[in-house]
């Protein structure tokens, strides 16, 4: 009767063993993801808000009303010694005046992801290759010369807006320094 019971309680505390232990490897924490890792390496930096002219037949048709923010490698961009957002800026709108990138006509004609693969192309042209590794486009809209003489010279109605690309949401990421 004692080696049934012993037998019994050495096979109870063997399963409860095997059970808690297999518990504990399925539950334990898992390495970095390589997508995680290639975030960490990232910081967030937030465009200005520019308004880019359009130019056709020799005069200003319409203006571009645009926010572009970008994901940039963190080592590469506190090697700057310039300010990153102004440098982004003025490469932006080199990049965009008077360069014919949407048929107001035919906005759903338009393609982002080789707009921004343009875009992250000539960044990384003039800033460096790798800098840029991600264009967040948070505004792009349209707006007519017309529309936006009636709205400055007091228009009651809100300004007529042509929305190109929906905005993506942009977070701040905390443990981002800001540039």
């Amino acid at each position: 009767m004692g080696k049934i019971l012993g037998i019994g309680l050495w096979v109870c505390i063997v399963t409860l063993g095997a059970v808690y232990g297999s518990i504990y490897l399925a539950t334990a924490p898992a390495g970095p993801s390589e997508e995680e890792t290639k975030t960490a390496a990232l910081e967030l930096v937030r465009g200005e808000s520019i308004t880019i002219p359009v130019i056709g037949g020799g005069d200003v048709t319409g203006y571009f009303l645009t926010r572009i923010s970008f994901m940039m490698d963190k080592e590469k961009l506190n090697g700057q010694d310039l300010p990153t957002t102004e440098l982004m800026t003025d490469q932006l709108f080199t990049l965009l005046v008077g360069n014919k990138m949407v048929d107001i006509g035919n906005v759903s004609a338009f393609d982002v992801n080789s707009f921004r693969e343009q875009i992250k192309t000539e960044m990384n042209a003039r800033l460096g290759e790798g800098m840029i590794d991600q264009v967040l486009i948070e505004q792009l809209d349209y707006v007519s010369k017309d529309a936006a003489r009636k709205a400055a010279d007091g228009g009651s109605k809100p300004m007529e807006m042509t929305t190109v690309v929906e905005g993506e949401t942009v977070e701040e990421n905390p443990a981002s320094s800001g540039h």
